[in-house]
């Protein structure tokens, strides 16, 4: 019996009363069935999955195979190269360019929101097997906020140097930072995950989505048309972007391709793995076109009049 109680703790398991449970001395692998409620989101992924864990363990899960090592690993490295990118840009890119203070603002706040929007993943994927439900659910959150400031850090370049020449650079630029810090900042409301909120976050993450169409209608506009040198050349890079995040999204959604094939991509080619590789191209490409741009934007100086 003593040594039951050293090996014994009090935990939560999901909506249930706290009652007695072993903590794992090792990671187990389980299927669908053994899963917690809380941690049944995808049947057609039918085994590999990681549950009950302290948070040590959840952590030393990095380095078992299981059907979250790719979603964990996708986005680890993806925050690598992001971060390669910043010390890239901050060594030579930018300096290269000649680009001046606001250059260099831009680019770290960019390249930290595609950062952020990296770990929030990362952290989520490695602590949704914890064995406390409102643990698990509090990196569900954060992973939430974090690919909404992820797309929100590539409205950051695009709209800087997008209007570069009028002050609708300063109106767009301070509604987005302003829109980081209330998405960011919202997952810490107690009933942010309550499901009575579900249609105020899919709202939010929905409106982040699509907020990049109402800067982009008004900047052909604004350069008059689909005629403009600029719009031609930069128009269809962007399109390219909202492309490669729809059909991120797509497989996000359908559950493709595990729904035609239930077990058979458990550890390697679900959705979800596919999705997470695609928002990191997704990043990855606008942060080119945003270097491109930049480069364009000093290359052609403003116009004596703007609009």
């Amino acid at each position: 019996l003593h040594q039951l109680n050293l090996t014994t703790h009090y935990v939560e398991l999901g909506n249930y009363p706290e009652w007695p449970m072993r903590i794992p001395q090792k990671i187990k692998l389980y299927t669908f069935e053994q899963l917690p409620m809380y941690l049944r989101e995808n049947p057609y992924i039918t085994d590999g999955y990681r549950a009950h864990l302290p948070s040590k363990l959840c952590l030393r899960s990095i380095f078992v195979l299981s059907n979250e090592t790719v979603n964990i690993w996708s986005h680890l490295l993806g925050f690598l190269l992001f971060f390669s990118l910043a010390v890239n840009d901050g060594v030579k890119v930018l300096p290269a360019s000649g680009a001046s203070r606001e250059d260099y603002v831009i680019y770290a706040i960019g390249l930290f929101c595609f950062q952020v929007c990296m770990l929030c993943s990362v952290g989520y994927h490695l602590f949704l097997c914890h064995r406390s439900e409102k643990t698990s659910r509090r990196w569900l959150a954060l992973d939430y906020a974090g690919i909404s400031v992820g797309i929100l850090g590539c409205y950051v370049p695009g709209i800087f140097y997008s209007f570069y020449c009028n002050f609708w650079r300063q109106v767009y630029s301070l509604t987005v930072l302003t829109m980081i810090l209330l998405v960011f900042g919202a997952q810490f409301h107690p009933r942010y995950m309550s499901a009575e909120w579900r249609c105020i976050r899919v709202s939010t993450f929905f409106g982040v989505a699509v907020m990049g169409v109402v800067p982009t209608i008004h900047w052909v506009l604004l350069n008059g048309g689909l005629t403009c040198d600029i719009v031609r050349m930069f128009l269809p890079r962007l399109i390219v972007m909202y492309l490669i995040g729809a059909a991120a999204f797509v497989f996000y959604i359908t559950k493709m391709p595990e729904r035609c094939f239930p077990g058979h991509v458990n550890y390697i080619g679900a959705s979800h793995q596919v999705w997470h590789v695609l928002v990191v191209a997704m990043l990855y490409w606008w942060h080119q076109t945003a270097v491109d741009i930049m480069q364009f934007r000093h290359s052609q100086p403003c116009p004596p009049r703007t609009q």
